[in-house]
Formats: structure tokens, sequence, C-alpha cells
């Protein structure tokens, strides 16, 4: 039998700026080790997949559970306003994005108390309320409604994106994170597709600007089967790295300690101030690209097609960028470098692209109600060059928030430290978003909208610069601090009772 790791060494590392930190790393077990807790997720249930209990299966349920829920959203949001009412659907998404920045960055302290997987099934509940608004607009009106939905799923989504980033960040080992992360993305955008093509097929024949019933029935029930899948994801303490180790968990903490955590977190992490303004740009290009680009140059059916393909361009989009991240022949500060050159450079030629589209059309001559200028239809000549630039619009968002993911994982491997990250990340990001919905709806021009965003993607890797080219370390440290002690003795009470009833066992064959 091969040899327990029963202990559970305390190591010294240096971190990215050169001061000595202290850490915890569990020891991994073997396999016997593991199926000896007699625990039916811990054994393979089906031929040729990891069990049950494995990480990389824990987080492509966690990819299905925002499959249905965001990746639906998203693919409502991408054909642009989908009621006839711009300025009620414009409103909703502030007030969606204001309470998701407000109650956002302190996502992670609330996961932490609640558990990830609370957090996922409260969550997906959220977009089911906001597509059933908008069917009931369609029928009487309600604005009220629609704002109120707007604002409750800010709140549900600030939960389950701290979840989603406690898990992605948290699960993987040092050598999968790019690749757990592409595989999210790729089954999280997949939802988005899927999604497009609901109103693609629904309202190929909608000459109004609005989708109709049955586009909104849809994504209810889908966005509902989100939270029923969340439901059979394991909690964090029973789920194994691809290594053999387990997730580090901890008793969820008073809400007090919470805050003092985030608080000392940003005293004593300050390289994540770098990364804030990449948080703030990576939602902002939505409202122009959404609202401004496709809603403001082409027919529904065009849009929903657009849409389609923006999402479709995203899963590539994560695949290059998730192969590159895990090239590990290449130190990871190198892979971070090759990362940073290839978002500023293609986003430099795409950018420059959509200047020359933008040139064209102007808030004024593109007002769906009244329109100077004639939508463009998929059947259209024109409609190929700005296509395939959508195409890359969806793809780069992709690389961009990737990049992100990965670069946060490269700080932290401690759950409870990557879900306030994954906090500051989604709050910085929504409170951002809110003000561009917002500029928006006070009709600002379509070219500032356009230069805004692509000021804000390059601006903010400019300001990164220093931390992704030059500081990222070569090994992820798991800090060790008085709640991570509790979790340490947790931990090898755990794994003591693991070899006992080993040993017991084997004592008892041989009698």
């Amino acid at each position: 039998m091969e040899k327990s790791g029963t202990d559970i060494n305390v190591n010294s590392s240096p971190d990215t700026y050169g001061h000595e930190e202290t850490h915890l790393e569990l020891q991994r077990h073997s396999t016997e080790e593991i199926l000896s807790l007699g625990k039916w997720y811990d054994r393979k249930l089906v031929p040729g997949l990891p069990q049950y209990s494995h990480a990389m299966i824990q987080i492509v349920m966690l990819a299905f559970v925002v499959f249905m829920t965001p990746g639906m959203y998203n693919a409502l949001t991408g054909i642009g306003a989908s009621i006839s009412d711009v300025t009620t659907s414009n409103n909703a998404t502030v007030a969606l994005y204001s309470t998701f920045a407000s109650i956002g960055f302190f996502g992670g302290t609330i996961c932490n108390m609640i558990g990830p997987r609370a957090c996922l099934i409260f969550g997906g509940f959220g977009y089911a309320l906001y597509s059933g608004s908008l069917l009931c607009f369609q029928h009487t009106e309600n604005k009220g409604f629609v704002i109120f939905s707007g604002a409750f799923l800010g709140i549900c989504a600030s939960c389950l994106w701290a979840a989603q980033g406690t898990i992605i960040m948290s699960y993987p080992t040092e050598n999968t994170k790019g690749r757990a992360i592409m595989v999210f993305w790729i089954i999280f955008n997949l939802g988005a597709v899927i999604g497009s093509i609901i109103p693609l097929a629904n309202n190929m024949n909608n000459k109004s600007s609005s989708a109709n019933d049955g586009t909104f029935i849809a994504f209810i029930i889908l966005m509902c089967c989100g939270s029923i899948i969340a439901c059979f994801m394991l909690p964090m303490s029973k789920v194994w790295k691809a290594d053999n180790t387990r997730v580090l968990t901890q008793k969820h903490p008073h809400w007090k300690d919470e805050l003092i955590r985030m608080a000392r977190l940003l005293k004593d992490k300050p390289s994540i101030f770098f990364m804030f303004p990449m948080f703030f740009a990576s939602n902002w290009f939505y409202t122009y690209q959404f609202n401004d680009f496709n809603l403001g140059r082409f027919d529904l059916r065009t849009r929903s097609l657009n849409s389609l393909l923006y999402w479709l361009a995203q899963m590539v989009g994560a695949i290059i960028i998730g192969t590159v991240l895990d090239m590990n022949r290449f130190r990871r500060v190198t892979r971070s470098r090759i990362g940073w050159g290839i978002l500023f450079i293609t986003g430099m030629a795409i950018w420059g692209g959509g200047l020359k589209f933008q040139q064209g059309f102007t808030r004024e001559t593109a007002d769906p109600t009244k329109p100077k200028l004639t939508p463009i239809d998929y059947k259209d000549g024109s409609y190929i060059g700005p296509m395939f630039l959508y195409i890359f619009y969806g793809m780069y968002d992709a690389m961009f928030q990737t990049f992100i993911f990965w670069s946060l994982g490269t700080m932290s491997n401690n759950p409870k430290t990557v879900s306030l990250y994954a906090g500051f990340y989604k709050g910085i990001q929504s409170a951002a978003a809110a003000i561009a919905w917002r500029l928006d709806a006070l009709q600002k021009p379509y070219m500032a909208m356009f230069a805004s965003s692509w000021g804000l993607v390059h601006g903010s890797l400019l300001i990164a610069a220093p931390l992704l080219l030059f500081r990222v370390s070569d090994h992820t440290t798991v800090e060790e601090d008085g709640l991570q002690e509790v979790v340490a003795a947790d931990e090898l009470k755990s794994v003591k009772s693991v070899v006992h009833s080993t040993a017991v066992s084997m004592h008892e064959d041989v009698v």
C-alpha cells in the first residue's frame, strides 16, 4: 500500500514582493485512502470519468449552472433590448449592476459565510425572475417590476459569481488552472450560444424590435434548471483535487471576521490594486457592443444571429488563451507576458477595425424607433465585415476575462482568499457596467461609448503591466492565518481517521 500523507507541512516561500509568507500545503493521499472513506461520491461511477468528488467534475457542473443562468441571460441581452421599451430595459440593467456592484464587492464574504453551493442555488433564481418580469412587461408594461427584478438579480448575481470565482480559482491544481478556466468558459458560453438560437428561431419572421412570448418562457424554464443543477453539487469539504489533495475549507466564519479579513487582504496584498482597472474595463464594453453596435445597426433576426456568433467566438477565444496560459514548458511569468502581449496586440487590431465601422453611423442616424439608416440584415452584402468584427469582439472578451481569472489564480490557492478576489472583481466590474448602461440610457454618442471602451481596455492593460509582466510568482501559496489553523487541525483529524480505518481493515484481513 502507498504510504499515507498524514502530515500537513508548514513551509515558507517568498511572495511576489520578496517578503516571507508562511503557508500550508496539504499532503496528497493515495487512491486507497480516498476509497477507504466509503463514500459513493469518491468512487468512479462512470468508466472513463473521474469520481464524482473530483474537482474537474464539480467545475463542469458549475459550468452548467452558469450555462443555464448567466449564459442564458447573456443570450437574452446580447440581442440588444429584448423588450420594446429601450429606456426601461436600460434602467433595469443599471439597477442590476448598481446592486451587483454594492453587494458584489462583499460577495466573497457572503460566499464564505453560506458556502458556494447555497450561493449558486440562490443566484440562479434571480435570473429566472428577471426573465419573468420581461414576459410580464410584454402584457402589462409594468416598468417597476422589471426594474425591481433587475435590482434583485444584481444581489443574486453577486452571490453566484462569488461562488464561481471561489471554485474556478481554488479547485484546479497549479498546472491545470488555465485548462479549468477554459473548460468553464467554453461550457458557459455554450449556454449563450444555445440560448441565442432560441430568439433566432422564434423571431426569424419577427419584424418588431422585441422578442415574443415563447422566447421568454424558454429562458425562464432553462434558468430554473440552473438552480436545480446546483443542488446536486458537493460541498467544498468533500472535493478532491486532481493531485489527490483536499480543497482547503473551513467552518463558515462570522461576518465581522470576514470583513476584517477583507480589509486585511487589501492592506497586506496591495498587488491586487494593479488589477482593479482591468476589473473595471471587463464589462464596460458590453453596453457598446450589445446596445450600440448590435441594436443600433441590425434588425432583430440579424441581432440574434450576431449574438449566436459572438458567444460561439467566446468559446474559441477561451481555448486559445487557456492553451497559452497552461504551456508548462514556460515559466508562469513568461506565460503571463505572452498572454498580456496577445491581449494588447489583438485588442489594438480589433478595436482599430471597430473605429472604421463606427464612423459610419451615429445614435441619431441609427435610432431604432425612427432610423435614418436601414438596419442591416444578414442577407445584405454589407453584413460580412460587421459580422466578423462582432465575432472578434466576442473572442476578445473571453480572452480578456479568462486572463483576469488566471492572473488572480496565480495570487493564491486559498478558497477564502480567492473568493474575496472574486468579490472585488465582480463588484468593480459591475460598478463600471452600471455607469456604462446609465450613460447609454442618457443617450451619449455612440462614438463616446466606443472610445471609452477601447481606452479602458488598453489603459487597464498598461496599468496592470508591472504586476503581470514582472511580479507573477512561479509558486502560488496558501496563506496561513488564525482561521486557517483551524482548517489544518480539522483536515489532519480527517486524514488520521482515514489512515486508522485503513489500518483496522488491513488488520482484520490478516486475522
